[in-house]
């Protein structure tokens, strides 16, 4: 009888480790193609005792829909207990495709596993990825997942403004209609990641603040900016597409933690970045916080500094980096001429030093012509800081698609 172990596939053995059909040693299927990062969400810690994710959750199944910027033929789920206090059971869990608003189709109903079991248990401060599941998606598709939580789980990893309604049911609901559910809120609990299996070239990060995560677009319509890119490079041929990852956090600092706006952008980079799925390139669009939040008392070579460590540390890894400049503010609560000042002095860094592999110019596509300190009214929702789905879909027209997604 032939020892199994004899035919695993050798490490780093691409043919191998690529082949079609089950893993000798584990029994499980592996995809035919590489994974790459669809979706994504970063996390962060949770909010007062009082709040859902401060009390967590106790025989519960959240159902909770992310929109997919890369199809495949399989995907895996990826699961965050970065923030949790003590272990986190996962007692079940399924995905369907279409939304959470929706009853799932039997047909299209999966079963998630966690090397071949149904239930998971993540310690605190880890993080962990599904087997690969068997359903071929769509790009540009939702897909739904739903998470039975035995629990008590305690304080909850999550993503706040999640820009998506979320759903909770009573008890394990993960294979149950949406009658059995009520809508929660618009945060991710937990669901970090989904990566598919693609011929795509891989995918691109964009990393930031409240302006990547999409503050002030419209709930469950995709208007993010980054939603608009990935819509734009699905217009290309699937060779030369890639998988869209949001890693943008509202409030979130570069230089300093920000409670439950998350760690600072410095200490998450490794997380929400290098460690993502199939990353080719990342795009940098943060620093209007620190500069706000400082009444203009910054130094801008504070956040050059940090900007220099993003671009070090992602080519250490093959990743392109692109620099963004920030955008208007003129007119929001925490404005301030000398913040102002500021933000010129980061962006005329960004366009001229030459240290980013390219560079998107936001301030430019954003900004009002006659009072070069605020966006255009037309993009404005009232805040005079983020702008609108038409500000968004501004912001997106202005990326060079070669730039953030080629060989």
């Amino acid at each position: 009888m032939t020892n199994q172990t004899d035919q695993a596939p050798i490490p780093g053995d691409e043919a191998s480790s690529n082949a079609v059909g089950p893993d000798h040693i584990t029994g499980r299927t592996r995809p035919s193609t590489p994974w790459i990062g669809s979706w994504a969400a970063a996390m962060t810690p949770a909010g007062a005792a009082d709040s859902i994710s401060g009390s967590g959750f106790t025989d519960a199944t959240l159902r909770q829909t992310a929109h997919l910027s890369i199809g495949g033929d399989s995907l895996r789920i990826r699961i965050s207990n970065d923030f949790g206090t003590t272990p986190l059971v996962v007692g079940s869990a399924t995905v369907f495709p279409g939304s959470a608003a929706e009853d799932p189709d039997p047909g299209q109903l999966r079963q998630v596993t966690f090397d071949g079991a149904e239930s998971v248990t993540i310690p605190a401060g880890a993080e962990w990825v599904s087997d690969p599941v068997q359903l071929p998606v769509k790009s540009n598709s939702d897909l739904t997942v739903s998470m039975y939580l035995p629990g008590p789980t305690g304080p909850a990893s999550v993503h706040s403004l999640g820009m998506a309604t979320s759903y909770r049911a009573a008890g394990n609901a993960t294979s149950g209609p949406a009658e059995s559910y009520d809508v929660l809120d618009t945060s991710r609990y937990f669901l970090e990641g989904i990566d598919t299996s693609s011929n795509a070239l891989g995918s691109v990060v964009f990393f930031g603040d409240s302006i990547t995560d999409g503050y002030a677009s419209t709930v469950d319509a995709n208007r993010r900016y980054p939603d608009q890119v990935a819509d734009r490079l699905l217009r290309r041929p699937e060779a030369r597409q890639c998988g869209v990852l949001n890693s943008g956090i509202s409030g979130n600092r570069v230089l300093e933690d920000a409670g439950t706006a998350g760690i600072s952008a410095l200490a998450r980079f490794e997380d929400d970045v290098i460690d993502q799925t199939g990353v080719r390139s990342v795009v940098l669009l943060e620093g209007i916080n620190d500069i706000g939040r400082t009444g203009g008392a910054l130094d801008p070579a504070s956040l050059i500094a940090v900007y220099r460590q993003f671009i070090d540390r992602a080519h250490d890894h093959g990743i392109r980096v692109v620099g963004a400049t920030l955008t208007p503010y003129g007119g929001a609560g925490y404005y301030s001429d000398q913040g102002e000042q500021d933000r010129q002095a980061v962006n005329f860094w960004i366009r001229t030093s030459g240290e980013f592999d390219a560079v998107i110019d936001f301030d430019a596509a954003v900004r009002d012509p006659r009072d070069r300190s605020r966006i255009r009214p037309q993009f404005d929702p009232g805040d005079h800081l983020h702008p609108n789905d038409a500000g968004y879909a501004a912001m997106a027209s202005a990326v060079r698609l070669q730039d953030i997604c080629s060989r």
